[in-house]
């Protein structure tokens, strides 16, 4: 039962890590600087980052030890999730990618850039 356990979450960080890179794509296309960056061709492990604006920042980390969301402005962390938390809020941030009015990250009202 462990081993399958196992497996399960490694096919889940590979997923996530497979989406960051799409969605960094996309937030780049739409206008934000957005990255990822990835260690190795295995997929285990991801760092996220888009600016969102002025001093404002978005860093999300996944690997087989955990999943972080940080949020950032004017260099102060506003927010730290993790775990199921923290997808939950990668979600919102995929909104702007799908929904071209205002769409909420965290507490703050975001305006999406074209």
């Amino acid at each position: 039962m462990f081993l399958r356990l196992a497996q399960q979450h490694r096919q889940f960080v590979q997923d996530l890590v497979m989406n960051l890179q799409a969605l960094a794509t996309v937030l780049e296309r739409r206008g934000y600087p957005a990255s990822c960056y990835t260690c190795g061709d295995q997929m285990n492990s991801a760092s996220f980052m888009v600016s969102l604006g002025e001093n404002h920042l978005i860093r999300f980390l996944v690997s087989d030890y955990g999943i972080t969301w940080t949020e950032m402005r004017d260099d102060r962390e506003l927010m730290k999730l993790e775990g199921a938390e923290a997808v939950n809020q990668l979600q919102e941030l995929a909104n702007i990618v799908k929904h071209p009015m205002q769409t909420s990250v965290g507490n703050k009202t975001l305006a999406k850039r074209c």
